[in-house]
């Protein structure tokens, strides 16, 4: 296979299914010849990561049959791009147009952009781990030091994003958003994100929109799924108190816990909606979906994820599936850790809703268990 790759005139690559394989064998290629690779894919695939600056040929492709007409349409659009993209350099070959040669000042320059990054990583996590008005403060601060308005590096810009996101309001967080540069702003993930906080400052019906969008235009994700779910849920919850939108949240979350049973978000908001809801078979989908998150969260756990709200999406779990034993040790390494770890203060009202919506003695219990964490929150000393 690796020699096939190598040495053939040319490569077609379908893209269209997330395969590992096929993207590492790719990259044998775009680093054994300089041209001759192109990649293909359905209109509707969705990528194992972010490709989109990579040239593809895109092709309508029915997910049910296939008929004679659209295959031949198929052929034609792959027959007519290939003697235009084969001649193109492969990424490889675009940074370095003389490999193996390459300028030494580029190595010189690349360690510097990596000691500059680590030191901006070591700045945002201090922002994050700060308290109080220090949070705001530290990340505004950043944000002024490392974005003047201008072109931008997409790893600086995303954390940003983030720290924004989780340590700011929502107003600066979108200003910074709209402030973007174009190829940034038109990105699949800062989309997803100014739909979240478009969502957050109360405009539901947009960012419903913009979600949809985004998963017509470049792909189907658990993540926006899960997304598209929670404005659902918000809408229904802050605003209209529709039932059909609660289904529909609860639909959107579904979809994207079928999409991949790892990812715990689109999971963990199902067992309270489904036995809000209360249709015969929603106490089973509700203990399904609270097991899938246990499950996944302890996946990412043993995995040693970097997720801060693995923690509480985890604790909350515990009293969806009614797992008594298993809050009882949660609260245990709270206690240990320390509440702020297991952001107790945005956690504790949905493990006392989750417990409250259990038969006795069970709800006893686990309300007893929200009262031992609601002390373990008092207790910890304010900045």
């Amino acid at each position: 296979m690796i020699e096939r790759l190598a040495i053939s005139d040319l490569v077609l690559a379908d893209v269209s299914i997330p395969n590992g394989n096929v993207y590492y064998e790719v990259g044998i290629r775009h680093a054994a010849q300089k041209q001759g690779c192109i990649m293909t894919a359905a209109t509707w695939s969705k990528a194992l990561f972010d490709i989109d600056q990579m040239r593809q040929i895109r092709y309508p492709l029915p997910l049910e049959s296939i008929s004679d007409e659209t295959a031949a349409e198929i052929i034609k659009i792959v027959q007519t791009a290939i003697p235009v993209m084969a001649a193109g350099d492969s990424p490889f070959y675009q940074v370095f147009p003389k490999f193996p040669e390459f300028d030494p000042l580029r190595a010189t320059s690349l360690k510097k952009s990596l000691e500059e990054l680590s030191n901006f990583q070591a700045e945002i996590i201090a922002a994050r781990s700060a308290t109080g008005d220090q949070r705001r403060t530290r990340a505004l601060q950043l944000r002024d030091r490392y974005y003047t308005r201008g072109p931008i590096q997409k790893a600086v810009a995303i954390e940003l994003l983030y720290t924004l996101r989780d340590c700011t309001d929502w107003k600066t967080t979108l200003e910074f958003l709209d402030e973007l540069p174009a190829d940034l702003k038109n990105s699949p993930l800062v989309k997803e994100q100014r739909a979240l906080v478009l969502s957050k400052s109360g405009n539901h019906d947009d960012a419903i929109g913009a979600l949809k969008e985004l998963i017509g235009t470049s792909g189907d994700t658990s993540e926006r799924r899960g997304l598209l779910g929670g404005r659902y849920k918000q809408k229904w919850k802050n605003i209209t108190k529709d039932p059909a939108d609660l289904s529909r949240a609860i639909t959107e979350y579904e979809n994207g816990m079928r999409l991949d049973l790892n990812d715990y978000y689109p999971s963990s908001n199902l067992a309270r909606l489904y036995r809000t809801r209360g249709r015969k078979g929603d106490e089973d989908r509700a203990r399904i979906s609270a097991s899938i998150t246990l499950v996944a969260s302890e996946r990412a756990r043993a995995r040693n994820s970097n997720d801060e709200w693995l923690n509480p999406t985890y604790l909350g779990a515990a009293f969806d599936a009614g797992d008594v034993e298993k809050a009882h040790e949660l609260a245990d390494q709270v206690r240990e850790d320390g509440p702020a770890v297991w952001k107790l203060d945005t956690t504790l009202d949905d493990c006392r809703t989750a417990a409250q919506l259990w038969e006795e003695p069970r709800r006893t219990e686990l309300l007893d268990i929200v009262a031992q964490l609601e002390k373990v929150s008092v207790a910890e000393p304010k900045s």
